[in-house]
C-alpha cells in the first residue's frame, strides 16, 4: 500500500484523555449504524458526524475520511472475533468433548459473530474496499482456527495425512454457508430462531460427516 493510500485508511491521532475516548467511540458507533443502513456508497462523513452528535472538524481530527473508520469498525470486529473465537476453542480441547459438540459449537460461535450486526457485517465484508494488511489477518485468524482443528481432529482420532486440508476446507465452508444463512437468508421475524436452529444442525450434520469420512475423500479412521 502507497504512502497516500495507507495514510487514508489510518487514524490521525489516537484519543488519550477520557472524553477524547468518547468521542471517538460516539464516533464508531453512529458509524456502525449508519454503514449497516446505509450500506459504503451511501455512508458520508457527514452523515457519520451528525448521528454521533459531533463536529465534522472534530470527526477530522481522529480519522481523515470513511474509509479510516470503516478500518477501525473492522479491526474492533476482528479483536472480538479472535477473542471469542480462541475461548470457545479453549474449552473444547477439553477431554470428552464428542466430535458432534465439537463441530456444533464451531457452528453456533461463527452464527453469533455473524448476527451481531448483520448489516454492518455486509458492508464490511462485501461492499467497503478493505486494505490488504486487514485483509490479511482476516485469512490469519481463518488459518488459526484450522490449525486448531486440525488438534482438536488429532483428539477426536480423525486425523489423516491431509487433515490440514480437510480443516482448512471446513473452516472455509463454515465461513460462507454461516454468512450467507444469516446475512443473505434469514428468515422472517419469529420463525428467524427455528430457521437458525436448522440450519445449525444441517451444518453441523455436513461438517461432521465429511470429517468422519462418510462424504468425500479418504475415510478417517476412529479412535
Amino acid at each position: 500500500m502507497s504512502r497516500v493510500a495507507r495514510k487514508r485508511v489510518e487514524p490521525r491521532k489516537k484519543p488519550r484523555q477520557e472524553r477524547s475516548r468518547e468521542t471517538v467511540a460516539a464516533i464508531l458507533a453512529a458509524a456502525a449504524r449508519v454503514f449497516a443502513t446505509a450500506g459504503y456508497a451511501g455512508t458520508t462523513t457527514n452523515h457519520i458526524a451528525r448521528r454521533a452528535g459531533v463536529s465534522i472538524g472534530s470527526l477530522y481530527e481522529y480519522f481523515p475520511g470513511k474509509d479510516a473508520i470503516l478500518v477501525a469498525l473492522v479491526e474492533r470486529h476482528l479483536d472480538e472475533a479472535t477473542r471469542e473465537l480462541a475461548a470457545e476453542l479453549r474449552s473444547l480441547r477439553a477431554p470428552g468433548v464428542p466430535l458432534a459438540a465439537v463441530v456444533r459449537r464451531l457452528v453456533e460461535t461463527m452464527v453469533r459473530l455473524h448476527a451481531q450486526d448483520p448489516g454492518l457485517h455486509r458492508v464490511l465484508f462485501e461492499e467497503a474496499p478493505l486494505p490488504r494488511a486487514l485483509r490479511t489477518r482476516v485469512a490469519d485468524l481463518e488459518r488459526r482456527l484450522a490449525a486448531e482443528l486440525v488438534t482438536l481432529l488429532e483428539a477426536h482420532g480423525l486425523a489423516r495425512r491431509d487433515a490440514d486440508v480437510a480443516a482448512r476446507l471446513s473452516v472455509d465452508v463454515l465461513e460462507s454457508l454461516t454468512h450467507r444463512m444469516v446475512l443473505h437468508d434469514p428468515a422472517p421475524g419469529a420463525d428467524r430462531d427455528e430457521a437458525t436452529r436448522r440450519h445449525v444442525g444441517e451444518i453441523t450434520a455436513l461438517l461432521r460427516r465429511y470429517l468422519e469420512g462418510k462424504i468425500g475423500g479418504e475415510a478417517r479412521g476412529h479412535g
